[in-house]
């Protein structure tokens, strides 16, 4: 009786690894070989055209008045120095994109949302895609800043 428990234990034993092997994921690829190739896969450049995408979020469309607002720089800059400095310089490529001369490539509404909706933005957004990609895959951290902070912060990337 005991030899035959120990062989159930045994063929029990082994076919719950083979079940948790089969389980397991698959193709052995990391989640940011995944996003290489998904991102391999999108027909163009996802930074051309990039004057019509405000990208995935609650801001559709934000113009920017011609004067900046040194109020709400004061205030953008603060935050940004808070919450976006262990990952971005302003003046430079760091862990992400420097800010500087970024509506030169991102409108404002985009950049909005990128702060705003950093996690769906990188799932969506072509440049996100892309970006998340460029940074060894550093996704931004969503800093959970209301829309007047993130309004302040692009008006203080105004002055960059």
């Amino acid at each position: 009786m005991k030899d035959l428990t120990k062989i159930s234990n045994t063929i029990i034993l082994l076919a719950l690894s083979i079940f948790l092997l089969s389980c397991g994921g698959g193709d052995g690829k990391s989640a940011a070989d995944r996003i290489k190739e998904q991102a391999q896969m999108e027909p163009a450049d996802p930074y051309e055209n990039w004057e019509s995408n405000n990208g995935i979020g609650p801001i559709k469309e934000l113009a920017l008045p011609a004067e900046i607002d040194q109020n709400m720089v004061t205030s953008g800059q603060e935050v940004y120095e808070n919450k976006c400095t262990a990952c971005h310089k302003a003046e430079k490529k760091f862990i992400g994109p420097s800010p500087k001369g970024i509506f030169e490539r991102r409108t404002a509404a985009w950049v909005m949302n990128m702060i705003l909706n950093p996690e769906e933005m990188v799932q969506k957004d072509p440049m996100a895609k892309k970006l998340l990609i460029e940074y060894n895959g550093s996704p931004m951290a969503n800093q959970n800043l209301t829309e007047d902070e993130a309004r302040a912060v692009v008006e203080y990337f105004r002055t960059l």
